[in-house]
């Protein structure tokens, strides 16, 4: 497996599913903001090849707590119990 400095940078993930009960919305050139039933549950930065994962409502105070070359990892790791996930 290559390095994640040899990766190429990711490029834009597309908009969730409709029938998707947790959502993703690219607020920046590096950022999407991660929701489940309309309250925000966490954030994923993009930085080069890997999603950096923070947990928590508010950018400012949200704690990483994980970092993955998987999106729907990335996703999954900040989705309530109980609630669909994204698929590969």
């Amino acid at each position: 497996m290559p390095s994640p400095k040899e990766l190429p940078p990711r490029r834009p993930e597309p908009p969730a599913p409709d029938d998707s009960a947790v959502r993703w919305e690219r607020i920046d050139i590096d950022r999407y903001e991660v929701s489940a039933a309309a309250a925000t549950v966490g954030f994923i930065d993009v930085v080069g090849a890997v999603f950096v994962v923070l947990a928590g409502p508010r950018y400012d105070r949200a704690v990483e707590v994980l970092q993955t070359l998987d999106f729907p990892v990335a996703v999954a790791a900040i989705s309530p119990a109980g609630v669909q996930r994204p698929s590969d």
